[in-house]
């Protein structure tokens, strides 16, 4: 496939522009500043965008059968740039003529064990709250779009010191006490981009 990876220079875009790689598909990494990059990304096709700008998005995208959004930015206003991010994506890759959309999305806007977000669970740390509800806001302008999206999201955090184990399933719910590294994260994506098991919804993986 021909695969377009915005925020291909995060923690969890690297992990994706690897495995994609890995597959044996060829991506285009979208990032703001290549220069950053160089010697990075090796096997990718390392290109400058802005993801929550249409017709940079549509750029792009141009060409590409899919694409991932792996993009954030913590010092912007969490709620202008993800709900703008949404907006560009829908318009620059309906304009590219891609239609499948992987956003790799947060456990903390998606139900818990209560069937309310799980940032609205009792005892839920609430000092990034503002930057949960950026990402909430975004996954309501997706949910507006005509995008073949899927939100997902690890079903509580990534484990960041742990050992790819090759596997993951499915989480019924979202849990503060799961965990999933990014590599088996990545394996998760790629397998909705190869194999599309869920369309306009939300879903979280964690460690089988």
């Amino acid at each position: 496939m021909d695969l377009v990876v915005f925020g291909a220079g995060g923690r969890a875009g690297r992990r994706v522009v690897a495995e994609a790689l890995r597959r044996g598909h060829r991506v285009t990494a979208v990032v703001r500043d290549p220069a950053k990059y160089a010697g990075e990304l090796d096997g990718a096709r390392v290109v400058a965008g802005d993801v929550t700008d249409a017709a940079s998005v549509a750029a792009a995208a141009a060409g590409q059968e899919a694409a991932v959004n792996a993009a954030a930015e913590v010092t912007a206003d969490p709620h202008a740039f993800f709900t703008s991010a949404s907006r560009a994506l829908a318009d620059g890759l309906a304009g590219a003529g891609v239609g499948r959309l992987v956003a790799v999305g947060l456990s903390s806007v998606l139900p818990g064990a209560l069937g309310v977000p799980l940032m609205d669970e009792p005892g839920y740390p609430s000092e990034y709250r503002a930057f949960f509800l950026g990402h909430a806001a975004g996954l309501a302008e997706l949910e507006k779009s005509d995008l073949d999206w899927v939100y997902a999201a690890p079903a509580g955090d990534f484990d960041h010191t742990g050992a790819s184990t090759g596997r993951y399933r499915v989480a019924p719910h979202s849990s503060a006490e799961s965990l999933i590294t990014y590599a088996d994260f990545a394996l998760a994506l790629l397998d909705e981009l190869e194999s599309p098991k869920h369309h306009g919804t939300s879903v979280s993986f964690t460690a089988a």
